[in-house]
């Protein structure tokens, strides 16, 4: 039987905040979403070789991470103010991302980075980083 490789737009982000409640975010529709599921790597350095010949392996931790472009009403300014809010707090939330393939992927973290709003697509990048690993549920 032949694999099928199914993709497409995220359709939901939703977090869960154990003191903050439940925020919604609105996905931009065909465009691009990436992410990280976290875990163990093995470092890429072509000199971590022994003079024997030996390859030496260094393993690091990479935390889970999604980033996408998300509509922002600017009137109401909530999407901004949400986002500050979770993440000044000290409690990380739940988030997880729905995409129209039908995977939804689940993931502890906060929103990390920068918080500009592009006034004219009336969009921003969300960028969610986290603990563990990302899960597909």
């Amino acid at each position: 039987m032949a694999s099928r490789f199914l993709a497409g737009d995220v359709f939901e982000v939703v977090c869960q905040h154990p003191t903050l409640g439940e925020f919604r975010f609105q996905p931009k529709a065909n465009e691009s979403c990436t992410y990280d599921i976290g875990g163990v790597r093995a470092n890429d350095d072509a000199s971590q070789i022994t003079g024997g010949g030996q390859a030496i392996y260094q393993m690091n931790r990479v935390r889970p991470s999604f980033e996408l472009p998300i509509a922002v009403d600017t009137s109401t300014g909530l999407e901004t103010t949400n986002l500050v809010s979770l993440s000044a707090d000290v409690d990380e939330g739940t988030w997880t991302i729905g995409l129209n393939s039908g995977a939804i992927y689940k993931m502890k973290g906060r929103p990390v980075g920068d918080l500009q709003v592009d006034t004219n697509a009336a969009t921003m990048t969300l960028k969610v980083s986290g603990s563990g690993k990302m899960e597909l549920l």
